[in-house]
């Protein structure tokens, strides 16, 4: 399971471990105690997918990534976790934004029929961005709801869905107000740990 984790063009998780004691900015670690099973605490996902313009509303296709974040324990929540998982896997998904869609794009096959095509613009197309950032919460999650809301991302509709879901979009991706809430959260850097199993 954790090679399709990693090999999936339409996905990318990141286990959620307790904080390091490296205190470099957002570098890179190969140690195998910083991600054992007693450090982790839940993670988050993105999952992307190409909006065709189905509901009326575009008719290019679009990219769409699909945020779903879980601290697991209960011990380990509203302890800031969410919260700065969240934030640096918005920074990194800003940083890598260009190889992520390029992964899914050129591995996807459906995302290459639809992005690839004169209508998706083409295989000349030098750049693609995601059209927005996603994000389905049941109605009682208020936790959750605040979390996200707090962080920019905004509900499409007043009412939840027929699963009794909000969704909830971000559209702006820049790094200022990204940098902005991880410094308001005390977040200083995040470390990714190179996966190698």
């Amino acid at each position: 399971m954790q090679q399709s984790w990693r090999q999936d063009p339409d996905k990318l998780t990141f286990i959620i471990c307790l904080p390091t004691t490296n205190s470099n900015s957002n570098s890179t670690l190969t140690s195998d105690n910083a991600d054992s099973p007693s450090r982790m605490v839940g993670d988050i996902n993105l999952f992307l997918r190409i909006d065709d313009g189905d509901d009326g509303a575009s008719t290019t296709p679009q990219i769409i990534g699909e945020i779903e974040l879980m601290i697991a324990e209960k011990t380990n929540q509203r302890k800031g976790f969410g919260r700065a998982a969240l934030l640096s896997f918005l920074r990194y998904i800003i940083d890598h934004e260009a190889e992520i869609l390029r992964e899914f794009v050129h591995g996807d096959s459906s995302a290459s029929a639809s992005l690839l095509s004169p209508a998706g613009g083409g295989a000349g197309s030098p750049s693609w961005k995601f059209a927005c950032l996603s994000v389905k919460i049941g109605q009682a999650n208020v936790r959750s709801l605040a979390l996200f809301e707090s962080v920019g991302f905004e509900k499409v509709a007043l009412e939840p869905n027929y699963f009794g879901e909000f969704e909830l979009r971000r559209v702006q991706l820049g790094v200022g107000a990204v940098d902005a809430a991880l410094e308001r959260a005390a977040v200083r850097n995040y470390t990714v740990l190179s996966y190698g199993r």
